[in-house]
């Protein structure tokens, strides 16, 4: 299964529900990401498939090894370049949803020279 950028939201959505209530299902995805029931039920499907996640019979999700990398790699892209825009002086709601717009199509290379300027320049670089 190639991991294209909604993917990574799905799998990122997932992280940020289960560090915020503890468990995950489907409704949650739903809810979090503002789709529809039967696109949720349809990539979950796709990710189970595809070793990504587990659900268990009450329909919780649980993000296997694969799944929780990209998911935790995505997230922390995301926090770091929230931090960095806020830094920067941006707005944080602003920084937020710019963020989540870079964070899938910014290459390593770039990632990182953004990752050593920040911290050049004393930046927290903690994602925590």
């Amino acid at each position: 299964m190639n991991i294209y950028e909604s993917a990574e939201d799905y799998l990122e959505a997932i992280l940020i529900l289960r560090e915020r209530q503890g468990t995950v299902r489907s409704i949650d995805v739903v809810h979090q990401l503002e789709l529809t029931k039967p696109s949720v039920s349809v990539a979950m499907k796709r990710f189970r498939e595809n070793g990504y996640i587990e659900m268990d019979g009450d329909g919780y999700i649980t993000l296997l090894p694969p799944g929780e990398e990209i998911a935790q790699r995505i997230y922390d892209r995301h926090k770091l370049l929230t931090r960095f825009l806020i830094w920067l002086g941006v707005s944080e709601d602003v920084a937020a949803a710019d963020a989540c717009k870079i964070e899938h199509d910014l290459s390593e290379e770039t990632y990182s020279r953004i990752k050593e300027h920040a911290a050049k320049h004393g930046m927290d670089l903690s994602t925590d």
